[in-house]
């Protein structure tokens, strides 16, 4: 059985092109938990609070429950749930999942196939995380669901994959002119930028394209934080910055409030600026909420 396919080929409820990272979750969650405690059961009430966190951090902006994956990823053949009653899941309800004392984890199959080969683990989060998340996020995520991955389980995988264009770097930081599209950060070292990088509009993991036109140069800051759709870009190419964003502190209104509704920099002339449909699927897919208000004066 190769699991890496059946991880690449999780089932997904799919609309209108919205993100639906449940399940990818859910298994992150679960090989984090594995890794810790290879006999152990997810009870639905004690995890339900941490899948949440995971879904309002990491899922789309419309809320939701963990309850749809918990219930849903058994069809996968990657993981089983049993209740007080015996093998099978109650349904996708929560009360359902409560009332019934709901537990789930890997099944017996993929639990002795990581048991015999330790390194299948990184693999399918590399999967997981390059299918379904942007780079700046993967560190992150490996926190968040406390999975501890060994460098050489998470090269990312070449073989019948699509590949990136190693050159959308040096082309978008050239279209820049090397200065972050949001707030002019152009820090080097001797000849060589640093803290720099380029950023996809529309993710590469979600069919975005390797073109300068999906492309923004941001520092690393301003990359984090439009990856996790605090930041976006409004019409007339102008930043957004999300109501649920708070900072108090006068780094925090400097370097990110400010920039509500300020025209983005670059990029040069005789270059394609971010196209509409790129723009439009980061404000839907990733863009939290709404955007603050811009005031006059």
């Amino acid at each position: 059985m190769d699991w890496l396919e059946r991880t690449a080929r999780l089932r997904q409820w799919t609309g209108n092109g919205v993100r639906a990272p449940h399940k990818p979750l859910l298994l992150l969650y679960a090989l984090g938990r594995f890794q810790e405690d290879a006999d152990g059961e997810l009870r639905y009430s004690a995890v339900e609070e941490d899948l949440k966190r995971l879904l309002a951090e990491y899922g789309p902006a419309n809320r939701t429950t963990p309850a749809y994956p918990f219930h849903h990823l058994v069809n996968d053949g990657v993981w089983e749930v049993r209740t007080t009653r015996g093998s099978g899941s109650p349904g996708s309800g929560v009360r359902e999942l409560r009332a019934a004392d709901a537990a789930g984890r890997l099944v017996p199959e993929l639990r002795t196939a990581l048991g015999r080969e330790p390194s299948l683990l990184g693999r399918m989060a590399r999967v997981l995380l390059d299918l379904h998340f942007p780079p700046s996020l993967h560190g992150e995520l490996c926190e968040a669901v406390g999975l501890e991955l060994e460098l050489a389980e998470t090269e990312p995988l070449a073989a019948g994959r699509r590949q990136r264009d190693r050159r959308m770097r040096e082309l978008v930081l050239t279209a820049y002119e090397y200065q972050c599209a949001f707030c002019g950060y152009d820090g080097r070292i001797g000849a060589v930028p640093v803290g720099l990088e380029a950023a996809h509009v529309r993710w590469w993991a979600f069919d975005g394209p390797d073109d300068v036109d999906n492309g923004l140069c941001l520092c690393a800051l301003h990359h984090k934080l439009f990856d996790k759709g605090v930041l976006g870009i409004g019409d007339g190419h102008r930043i957004l910055v999300s109501q649920r964003f708070v900072g108090r502190s006068p780094a925090a209104r400097e370097h990110v409030i400010a920039l509500a509704g300020r025209p983005i920099l670059g990029p040069q002339p005789g270059t394609l600026p971010v196209a509409e449909t790129h723009r439009s699927w980061h404000t839907r897919q990733v863009f939290a909420g709404v955007p603050r208000p811009v005031f006059a004066g």
